[in-house]
């Protein structure tokens, strides 16, 4: 079968839709890095204000904004997130509501 050529099909993309609305997904409590607290306050902070909060979890955005200078701590309802951005506020810390 010399000379045959092979038919090319090229990769199919695909599309990924989703369903959600995000309702109630509409704001997102961002900190950022400072060096004026330690991970055992952050995490203490965390733990206090943010809903659903372990102390694991806490440590691995104590972590990642150490590192990565910013995380996202919290997302959901603007009420919310403004609730939470300013007590975690309150406790000395850099945050921001999206």
């Amino acid at each position: 079968m010399a000379g045959t050529k092979t038919p090319f099909a090229p990769p199919i993309s695909k599309e990924i839709t989703t369903t959600s609305t995000n309702i109630g997904l509409d704001a997102r409590v961002i900190v950022f890095n400072c060096e004026c607290h330690t991970y055992q306050q952050v995490v203490a902070l965390f733990c206090q204000h943010i809903p659903g909060m372990t102390s694991s979890k806490a440590f691995e955005l104590a972590w990642k904004i150490d590192h990565d200078g910013e995380a996202i701590v919290f997302s959901g309802a603007r009420e919310q997130a403004d609730n939470i951005a300013a007590k975690l506020a309150g406790g000395g810390l850099r945050v921001a509501v999206q």
